[in-house]
């Protein structure tokens, strides 16, 4: 069984939701990457979404972006997060929590749909998401995931159609990621109110988990979030901190982090204490 299915599997006879910070591959290097991993897997993180940097990035905020260029500006090529992902896997001290990429299309048309995702397989990524790969095009991607248990994950929007929306729901494998508001990625005070009714509509359509994401940034949204729905995706808030810690020694980074990150999860898993909105609707 795939990691991903396990982890969400696992979580729902808990009733837990699932906590998935996003950080950046390389931001601010390979080194410090691997070791936030396997710190955040220490801390009680699930998931891990891991972006490839790239230089035209879909719906990512300011934050997210300077992430992806300290890291381009260092020369930093997709083999060498290939590479870093198998060390992960290798490590004595934990590397076994499931890893999504998310990745631009044109990273895996460059490669080959096939080739990117056997060789993510073998470097030990468990799925990916593609943003700007619209989902009337991704058959061929599908095909191949599917044959070889790789998840592809797919986005959901407050503005997407019912139609695709009914596409989305069928064809979204590991979990969706619903992003909860209109825009880009970002750190935000308030969530939107329409969020529970989108995910009451979207949980109509399938008993794939769902993951919401962009704006989340405290502890008390991760747990509003944590009781609508089945993850919670925090991204640019913990940029943020790599950010301001990227001056400091890797252990200062990394107990910063690690120390935020934990808040977060504490907050998205207080959510276990009541019944799940979906649960009821």
């Amino acid at each position: 069984m795939n990691r991903i299915d396990k982890k969400f599997q696992d979580l729902r006879n808990k009733r837990e939701p699932a906590f998935i910070p996003f950080i950046s591959a390389g931001d601010p290097d390979l080194p410090t990457t691997k070791s936030l991993i396997l710190e955040l897997e220490k801390r009680g993180a699930d998931v891990i979404e891991l972006g490839f940097p790239f230089s035209d990035p879909i719906a990512d905020g300011p934050i997210i972006q300077a992430s992806y260029y300290r890291a381009l500006s260092k020369g930093q090529k997709v083999s060498q997060i290939f590479d870093l992902i198998s060390d992960i896997r290798k490590s004595a001290s934990g590397g076994q929590i499931p890893i999504v990429s998310m990745a631009s299309y044109s990273i895996v048309f460059k490669s080959g749909c096939e080739r990117f995702i056997e060789t993510a397989l073998n470097a030990g990524l468990d799925g990916a998401t593609i943003p700007d790969l619209p989902i009337e095009e991704s058959d061929e991607v599908f095909k191949i995931a599917e044959k070889k248990d790789f998840k592809i994950v797919c986005f959901v929007a407050p503005t997407t159609t019912e139609h695709r929306r009914d596409i989305i729901a069928r064809k979204s494998q590991g979990f969706i990621y619903y992003i909860s508001v209109v825009g880009i990625t970002g750190v935000r005070d308030t969530l939107p109110t329409d969020m529970i009714e989108n995910i009451r509509k979207l949980r109509q359509l399938t008993n794939t988990p769902i993951s919401i994401g962009f704006g989340v940034s405290t502890p008390e949204q991760a747990k509003t979030v944590g009781q609508i729905a089945d993850g919670v995706i925090v991204g640019s808030a913990i940029i943020k901190m790599i950010e301001k810690y990227q001056d400091k020694s890797l252990k200062e980074l990394v107990q910063a982090v690690g120390d935020f990150a934990e808040n977060l999860i504490i907050g998205a898993k207080e959510a276990r204490t009541n019944k799940f909105v979906h649960a009821t609707l």
